[in-house]
């Protein structure tokens, strides 16, 4: 069988080769796992799609003439598979209809979508206005019977994460910057309500966001969910965390106050959570990035999260 010739992106081997030999050997023979799958299926492929950080997606058109992306994704990242629960319950409802699937080879058949968000051209308020319009159609309550991380362990897992990694990597931000996490980090745990919370993207930017064909950029998906049960605002954090190039750049407390009234303005949901959230975002990737050897990316981060330390929420 002749097996398609598969680009495999440096994010994506690294993050295969972080598994041990269940990653390497995914490696090497993931363009024949490729292949055979499309065969399965009665797939014609096409062209590899780029973005992905643990996954190959190769461009896809079905039998019947639909065109779809189908994406193979490094195996045992996910124990509770989380995307691919979160894709179903959704059901094509804010989020890429997922076609086929097959747990077993971590492979998905999903509808094929348009450019992204991010490579529109717009600015950072129209993205946040379709971000949160996304959003509030892919919000929905836990499918019966389905567990996913709440948002009081992940709560949890951030303090533990910025204590550990600002001292082992040399205290590369300000200690109130720490001391202020933490206590945001209590707070949102503090918080977690069931009854309120729901199933949610967890990685909600505009690079997870794309055009729905034939609606000329005025409707959106999302891809690549986390899935996550926790409270609104931690998606509406994502936002602020990845405008933080933006808000450095000049009055970072007055834009970022003006940036979380916008999303609590669209969606309705309190500041103060957004805010903490977006603190405790900002401040675990910028470590996260230190941690990966990517100074100049993390000090952008670490940047907003001291600025926001500084103050409070709007």
């Amino acid at each position: 069988m002749k097996t398609p010739a598969l680009f495999i992106r440096d994010k994506v081997r690294a993050t295969a080769e972080a598994q041990g030999q269940a990653g390497s050997a995914w490696l090497a023979q993931v363009d024949e796992l490729v292949a055979t799958i499309a065969a399965q299926w009665n797939l014609t492929l096409g062209a590899q799609l780029t973005g992905g950080t643990a996954s190959v997606v190769v461009a896809a058109r079905t039998a019947d003439g639909e065109d779809a992306a189908l994406k193979v994704a490094v195996p045992g990242l996910d124990p509770f598979a989380g995307e691919l629960r979160t894709l179903l319950a959704a059901n094509g409802r804010g989020y890429a209809r997922v076609l086929r699937h097959d747990r077993s080879r971590d492979a998905m058949l999903l509808e094929r979508l348009g450019p992204r968000l991010a490579e529109l051209g717009f600015d950072a308020d129209t993205q946040i206005e379709a971000l949160c319009a996304t959003l509030k159609t892919a919000w929905r309550s836990l499918p019966e019977g389905e567990i996913f991380t709440t948002g009081a362990q992940k709560a949890r897992d951030h303090s533990q994460f910025i204590a550990k990694a600002w001292a082992e990597f040399g205290k590369p931000c300000s200690e109130r910057t720490i001391e202020r996490a933490r206590d945001y980090a209590a707070a949102r745990e503090r918080a977690f309500d069931p009854e309120t919370a729901v199933l949610a993207h967890g990685d909600a930017h505009a690079w997870n966001t794309l055009v729905v064909p034939g609606s000329e950029a005025k409707a959106f998906k999302f891809v690549d969910p986390d899935g996550l049960f926790v409270e609104r605002a931690y998606d509406l954090s994502i936002s602020l965390r990845e405008l933080s190039a933006e808000l450095v750049a000049g009055d970072e407390i007055g834009l970022g106050h003006r940036r979380c009234r916008q999303l609590a303005h669209l969606t309705g949901v309190a500041t103060e959570a957004i805010w903490q959230w977006g603190l405790l975002e900002c401040a675990s990737n910028g470590l996260l990035y230190v941690k990966q050897g990517m100074p100049d990316v993390a000090r952008q981060f670490l940047a907003a999260a001291d600025a926001w330390a500084k103050g409070g929420p709007p």
